[in-house]
């Protein structure tokens, strides 16, 4: 028996768990093959309880992509005697041999079940993505390239009962999302969507992060009350939308790029015309139609689950009803007609 103790959050988590001495597999992360099981990777000293092995440090986003209601449990892994770069605009750069790791699941009988587990490794060759499904007595997950469908019933925040068919990506699918110019890369970890005061400052202590300036910067909660209305929208866009909707990314030749630093406002969807007129712009003539979120195109396919006009388009059977509200406020607040510059939003700085 050990004590496993993970810090980072301000969260401290001290589990009495049968422990494997050897640690973290890197030799699985870097290697070309595919483990079999989740297991094999030895990323959790208990598997079934998902307690963090060594350097394998817990992490939470202050504003996470939404699927579906999901609750998520992420991981950063960087193997011992390396560090991640900082860099205020990217993702942290992990060195090879880095592992992210999040764990999709559902609050059933008051306990959270796992569904699935996707990993990113770095490799020499640049990173991989492999999704992995548990077994149902949630004791280890297996590999399944080819993906799969998992039917769920879960509550949602307003109490609702929602039954849908989950989807779990195959391994090209991956690609759809985590791709910046054709190659794969994590979207998840930057900066401004770690720093809450706590993990960032975590991670320089434990020797995983090479530096951390004083400014650097902070994206919004979407869901802080307290945080201005246009930081909580923009922030909602970066990390639902931005992966794809920027210069190098799968949406590139759409024009609307919702990165949180974009200064254009035309190329941020206002009173911009779409790219391609059809089905997924229904009566909308722009992207975001100031001061009219009823007539804007953005807030009509967020508000749509057919596959043909749905935005996002992957990673969603619902809609996020309460994403949709806060854009919906977002939108109705700005004055009607030409987009004024004060439209504007910044990353804060501590």
């Amino acid at each position: 028996m050990a004590a496993i103790v993970s810090a980072i959050g301000g969260m401290v988590i001290l589990t009495a768990a049968v422990s494997d001495a050897r640690g973290v597999n890197d030799a699985a992360i870097i290697a070309e093959g595919y483990p079999a099981t989740l297991s094999e990777f030895r990323l959790f000293a208990d598997t079934a309880n998902r307690t963090p092995a060594a350097r394998v440090m817990p992490y939470t986003l202050n504003t996470p992509l939404f699927s579906d209601y999901a609750e998520k449990q992420r991981y950063i892994y960087i193997p011992g005697g390396k560090t991640a770069a900082y860099d205020p605009d990217k993702v942290i750069d992990l060195p090879v041999g880095s592992a992210l790791i999040k764990t999709f699941g559902y609050q059933q009988s008051g306990r959270f079940k796992a569904l699935e587990t996707r990993l990113l490794l770095h490799r020499a060759n640049g990173w991989v993505a492999l999704p992995y499904v548990w077994n149902d007595a949630g004791t280890d997950a297996v590999l399944k390239r080819a993906g799969t469908r998992i039917p769920v019933t879960f509550t949602d925040p307003s109490g609702v009962a929602r039954t849908i068919s989950y989807s779990v990506p195959n391994q090209n699918q991956c690609k759809d999302c985590h791709a910046l110019s054709g190659v794969i890369t994590p979207i998840g970890p930057k900066v401004r969507n770690l720093n809450d005061g706590k993990q960032l400052q975590a991670l320089l202590a434990a020797k995983m992060l090479d530096r951390l300036p004083a400014d650097a910067p902070r994206l919004a909660r979407w869901d802080d009350p307290a945080a201005p209305l246009a930081d909580r929208a923009r922030a909602y866009l970066e990390t639902n939308c931005a992966h794809c909707h920027n210069p190098n990314g799968a949406a590139s030749n759409s024009g609307l790029y919702l990165d949180w630093h974009r200064a254009d406002l035309n190329a941020r969807g206002i009173l911009k015309h779409p790219v391609a007129a059809g089905r997924g712009s229904g009566s909308g003539e722009f992207d975001i139609d100031p001061g009219h979120p009823e007539r804007s195109i953005l807030i009509f396919r967020m508000e749509s689950t057919d596959p043909g006009i749905a935005m996002p388009e992957l990673g969603r059977a619902t809609v996020h009803a309460e994403g949709v509200a806060l854009l919906t406020r977002w939108i109705a607040a700005m004055p009607p007609g030409d987009a004024p510059t004060s439209m504007g939003v910044k990353a804060t700085r501590n």
